[in-house]
């Protein structure tokens, strides 16, 4: 779980290190912590307090150690690596290499959400949120219920003035498909 956090960290890190977005929440995330001008790593304990509310009334049986590393270390391992990246390379120019940057953190993200959820000791506040709903509202499926989540912090994201871009888009098609991968060939092979 704490190896499957430092690699999401890495992984958000690098979509953001690309400038073509972010998966919705991250991205959400930076652009309202922009707008307000509070540090990313501060907003999101403060946002992730707020839905740890509703994981606390609604979804208790998600809440683990998980929950407590995802949700107050998650936004200092992001910083951590971004800044590690920028004094290492500086920001890619040229469209092609911002494009491999994305195919670098979508892999490198997709690890480290195998391996954090893989380990099944808490979800993070706002992953909790479609399993939630769910729960609340079985006959629609669990695929329905976070594109909702995502698509509602996509739209957040850009009314803020963030980035929404090839990132966002490869976060929202690519993550699933390649977190699959990771499951079946090495996590799940790791944690039995």
């Amino acid at each position: 779980m704490v190896f499957g956090n430092v690699f999401l960290g890495m992984g958000i890190s690098i979509f953001k290190l690309s400038g073509m977005g972010n998966d919705p929440f991250s991205g959400m995330v930076m652009a309202l912590a922009d707008s307000l001008g509070i540090a990313y790593a501060h907003f999101l304990i403060l946002l992730n307090l707020m839905l740890f509310v509703i994981e606390w009334i609604m979804g208790r049986k998600y809440i683990g150690a998980g929950t407590f590393v995802n949700a107050i270390l998650l936004g200092y391992i992001v910083t951590f690596f971004h800044s590690t990246w920028l004094h290492l390379f500086g920001e890619p120019q040229l469209f092609w290499q911002r494009t491999v940057v994305v195919a670098i953190g979508v892999v490198v993200c997709s690890f480290g959400v195998s391996l954090y959820q893989t380990s099944n000791v808490g979800i993070a506040p706002y992953d909790s949120l479609s399993l939630i709903m769910k729960n609340r509202f079985p006959k629609i499926s669990y695929f329905w219920h976070r594109m909702f989540t995502d698509a509602l912090c996509a739209l957040i994201c850009f009314l803020a003035g963030g980035v929404i871009g090839l990132g966002t888009l490869v976060s929202a098609l690519g993550l699933g498909p390649i977190i699959h991968f990771f499951d079946v060939k090495f996590t799940k092979k790791l944690v039995a």
